[in-house]
């Protein structure tokens, strides 16, 4: 080490004390710009400004929330890939089939059921008499609607078990539904 006259360390290097407090200068600017990420309904509020300990700690929660909600999304977007992939898988074996019996499709989602049902315009279809069916097992229907594409009806029902420990036997369902539609 090179001394100057005075006995001290040669001013060409910087000293610790000047490199510890740059450091700290930039952790907090650092900290400064990841709270600044967060949005501000995520803060508690406080007339105090939190201390970098507290802002580290609402980071971390909130990078974990964003994780867990990316999660959740990404299910929900396999669910409904399936769903759709269902649904155009019924939509083929509709068109090869030519039509000539009704399609059923019925989808178990635990305390609900989705009721897909495709005929054709020349069947005198009778939608009370599956929504009987759901209700005499135990099904509550929520929500009906039917669209006519070319020569179909797509009939799609939602229903829910009136009461939820009891549920619904999705398998007398389709059953019951399956000798309707074989009556007509």
């Amino acid at each position: 080490m090179k001394k100057n006259s005075c006995g001290g360390q040669s001013n060409s290097k910087p000293d610790r004390k000047a490199i510890e407090k740059k450091r700290r200068n930039d952790m907090k600017n650092l900290c400064f710009k990841l709270a600044s990420l967060i949005p501000h309904h995520n803060f508690k509020p406080s007339k105090e400004i939190a201390s970098q300990q507290d802002q580290l700690d609402l980071a971390a929660a909130y990078i974990k929330h964003l994780r867990e909600r990316i999660e959740k999304l990404k299910r929900l977007k396999e669910e409904a890939m399936r769903s759709t992939e269902a649904s155009s898988s019924m939509m083929e074996r509709t068109a090869s089939v030519g039509l000539t019996s009704p399609v059923l499709e019925l989808r178990d989602f635990g305390s609900s059921i989705e009721l897909v049902l495709i005929t054709g315009l020349n069947k005198n279809f009778m939608l009370y008499e599956v929504i009987s069916i759901f209700e005499q097992e135990g099904a509550e229907v929520v929500s009906a609607s039917f669209s006519t594409v070319g020569g179909k009806i797509f009939h799609t029902l939602h229903a829910q078990a009136k009461l939820s420990r009891v549920g619904v036997e999705t398998t007398r369902v389709c059953q019951r539904l399956q000798e309707l539609i074989k009556s007509y």
